[in-house]
C-alpha cells in the first residue's frame, strides 16, 4: 500500500507528531510562516492533521510526510506517507 500512496496527486504536508495514542491514528502538527500584511514579519502558524497509520509505526517526535486522502472517519482525511527522520 506504500508505493501506491507515493503516487498519489493529492496535497502532501510535512510535519511532526505530536500524539501516536490512538490505535492506527496520529496527530502531525504542520508549521507555516505567513507574512504579517502589516508588519511585514514572517509569523509561525500551526494546524493539526489526524493522519492515518496503519502500522502504528510512528512515535511521538517523528518527523513525517502525509497526504490528503478519502475520509476514514470524522476527522481522519490523511495518510501517513514516509517517516522523514526517527525522534531520538
Amino acid at each position: 500500500m506504500q508505493g501506491t500512496l507515493q503516487n498519489l496527486k493529492g496535497r502532501t504536508q510535512t510535519g511532526t507528531v505530536v500524539s501516536d495514542k490512538n490505535d492506527k491514528t496520529i496527530v502531525v502538527r504542520v508549521e507555516t510562516l505567513v507574512k504579517h500584511p502589516l508588519l511585514k514579519k514572517y509569523v509561525r502558524r500551526h494546524k493539526k492533521f489526524t493522519a492515518h497509520d496503519p502500522e502504528n509505526q510512528c512515535h511521538v517526535g517523528d518527523v513525517v510526510t502525509i497526504v490528503e486522502f478519502r475520509p476514514l472517519s470524522r476527522n481522519k482525511r490523511w495518510h501517513l506517507v514516509s517517516i522523514l527522520e526517527k525522534a531520538v
